[in-house]
């Protein structure tokens, strides 16, 4: 019998239509066979089945079921492809572990803590793992510019501490960038990360739980046509994605094991994707993503093929891996 499952996408943040994006393509994907897939859309004015002719039903939130034709529909699992809040920061998982319905993301704990750049950093730097040199700010605090850039030096980056698709990031030359860079990350965040700036090859790198096992895919090199991996650079084709990347066998091992170590250090589930740049030689941390984008173009999806794992399989592990626990 095949099981009826419910793929979130949308969202509350900027990524919103990023991550409808995404969830179409989990759609066209996802084994037909093995599954009934239903769209649903996660939005600030309630949550939606949407059905192939774009007619909106709306989902029970008490139970997370559908009501069609007179006929109440049971979700057996939640694909969970919301980028952003609250799909990515541990809401929606935390509301699936109390109403008890298996979810694709890793749990809410792991969400919670990686969407927060800071924390995570933090919570990873006893473990020994390199990240730039960096400085915390929340709104309101006073803004002390040469501080500052005594701490973390020019150039710099200037980001928001919860958003993804580098929104509310700037890359800061001068100290005279530095305060319109702030004022563009509290758009998206009233927390604030600034780092030192990285000099060297950044590299993308996926961790998954394939068929039980914590697996590492083959490593994405990004150049960037702009000034970093920026939204343009993402989204827009302002860059190139190599996979496998152009590293030696010894910075390619370096690299996995320090993926590896990562995702089980932070007991984490399901998909990820950790962003590293190689500094004066070592790889250093930069974030990681738990539901990165999903296009047929997008890195995890690039990995995936690059190891023989097709979107079908991919989708069908993970979905299956959700509803093992």
């Amino acid at each position: 019998m095949k099981k009826n499952i419910a793929i979130l996408m949308g969202g509350y943040s900027s990524e919103f239509d990023i991550s409808i994006q995404s969830g179409n393509v989990v759609y066209k994907h996802l084994d037909k066979d093995l599954y009934n897939p239903y769209r649903v859309h996660i939005t600030k004015d309630g949550w939606f089945y949407v059905d192939d002719n774009d007619q909106k039903f709306q989902v029970d939130k008490n139970d997370f079921s559908l009501t069609l034709n007179d006929s109440k529909i049971i979700f057996d699992a939640a694909f969970n492809i919301v980028h952003g809040t609250p799909g990515e920061d541990g809401l929606l998982q935390a509301y699936f572990e109390l109403i008890e319905i298996p979810q694709t993301a890793c749990d809410f704990y792991q969400a919670a803590l990686t969407f927060n750049k800071r924390d995570c950093i933090s919570a990873l730097k006893p473990y020994g793992i390199a990240t730039a040199t960096n400085y915390f700010l929340n709104k309101g605090d006073k803004i002390n510019t040469k501080e500052i850039l005594d701490i973390v030096g020019l150039p710099c980056f200037v980001k928001a501490n919860k958003a993804g698709s580098s929104y509310g990031v700037s890359k800061v030359k001068t100290e005279s960038e530095l305060t319109p860079a702030i004022d563009l990350a509290y758009k998206e965040d009233d927390e604030i990360i600034i780092e030192s700036f990285l000099n060297g090859t950044e590299v993308s790198v996926g961790v998954i739980t394939y068929k039980g096992e914590d697996t590492v895919l083959p490593i994405t090199e990004i150049v960037s046509e702009n000034e970093f991996f920026d939204y343009e650079a993402k989204y827009l084709g302002k860059s190139q994605e190599i996979t496998p990347a152009r590293l030696s066998e010894k910075d390619t091992k370096k690299v996995q094991d320090l993926a590896l170590k990562i995702y089980q250090t932070l007991k984490m589930k399901g998909f990820s994707r950790s962003e590293f740049i190689f500094h004066n030689g070592e790889p250093h941390f930069v974030e990681m993503n738990t539901n990165p984008g999903f296009s047929e173009a997008s890195i995890l999806p690039q990995q995936a093929l690059a190891a023989g794992i097709s979107l079908k399989d991919l989708l069908t592990n993970t979905i299956e891996e959700s509803m093992k626990a």
